[in-house]
């Protein structure tokens, strides 16, 4: 029998013709490629299958990863609330009283000192003290500062108050700031007649007092207003209160008489100028004035020679009488 016979149930090549039944055949015979679909077509269709294949893997990998962020996410902002809760919870606790350090062993209280550690009346009397202090203080500024304040109205009417307080041993002067400073040396000396016990008469010699206020201050850190100023005051006092012939002008030339008398029987007794059962009757007061060299550069001259001012003799039976009085007040207390 013809294999080529139309009516022959056998498999037609690839040049046969195309028949009603040829799209069916492919399907069913299981063939690599149906009729008129050329092979490059179904590498094609496998290439876009895998790249299909593969995008949806990915895309799986890319939602698991969703998954696993989203997770993670929200587990560590769960982790943080939770450690904020419990930062909150403490912090309103520990306001609120419930937490308390733990407090150790009670410490005695410290000692009281100064005026805190005396007595409620001698605290009393400590502030008492202080306040008349104060007022003193005060009082004694408030004078000299009218003393040497320009003149007003209550200089006018209580310029003897002041005058009585500041004088002799407060008085204030502007040299320091004068346009000429003393430029000179003065040395003030003083000498005594003196009544022995056996009734004589001596005098004794020239006691230079600068020279020993001088001495008590050479060397000294602190030395005393007294040894400072007591004699240069008193002296500067009698000069301006006095013409050039030793005659008191005013009031006040009296009173610095008297000062320096007073002055000069303090010192011969400190010094022992009396001797044993003596007596200062007299005394007599010299100064020696010298002006100080002035610098090589100045061009100034003045002379070297120096000046002496010698006082006349004067009394001393009033300060005497005084000091008498005294000494024997003390005897008599002392017996």
């Amino acid at each position: 029998m013809d294999a080529y016979d139309k009516g022959s149930g056998a498999r037609q090549g690839q040049d046969g013709p195309d028949g009603p039944d040829g799209e069916a055949d492919a399907p069913e015979t299981g063939g690599s490629a149906g009729d008129g679909e050329p092979a490059g077509s179904v590498e094609s269709v496998g290439s876009v299958g895998r790249a299909a294949a593969a995008e949806g893997a990915a895309g799986a990998s890319g939602a698991a990863g969703t998954a696993e962020g989203a997770e993670s996410e929200g587990l560590a902002g769960t982790a943080e609330g939770a450690v904020t809760s419990v930062a909150e919870e403490a912090g309103a606790a520990e306001e609120a009283g419930a937490v308390r350090p733990v407090e150790g062993p009670a410490q005695p209280p410290a000692p009281r000192t100064g005026v805190a550690a005396l007595s409620p009346r001698y605290q009393v009397g400590a502030v008492v003290a202080l306040a008349v202090v104060a007022v003193a203080v005060c009082a004694h500024l408030g004078l000299v500062f009218l003393h040497v304040a320009p003149s007003n109205t209550l200089t006018k009417q209580h310029g003897s108050v002041v005058d009585e307080w500041v004088f002799p041993e407060f008085e204030q002067n502007w040299k320091l700031f004068a346009p000429n400073p003393l430029q000179q040396n003065v040395s003030v000396q003083v000498r005594a007649e003196v009544s022995t016990a056996g009734g004589e008469i001596r005098t004794t010699g020239w006691y230079d007092l600068s020279a020993e206020d001088g001495r008590a201050i050479d060397g000294n850190p602190v030395p005393s207003h007294t040894q400072q100023n007591e004699l240069r005051r008193a002296w500067d006092f009698f000069v301006a209160s006095h013409d050039s012939d030793n005659r008191p002008v005013g009031l006040r030339g009296t009173l610095a008489e008297t000062y320096l008398r007073r002055i000069a029987l303090l010192r011969l007794d400190r010094d022992g100028a009396a001797g044993p059962g003596g007596v200062v009757e007299r005394v007599q007061y010299r100064s020696r004035t010298t002006n100080v060299k002035p610098p090589p550069w100045s061009g100034e001259k003045v002379s070297g020679r120096p000046a002496v001012r010698e006082l006349p003799w004067w009394s001393v039976a009033a300060e005497n009488r005084g000091t008498r009085a005294g000494r024997n007040e003390r005897e008599g207390g002392a017996a």
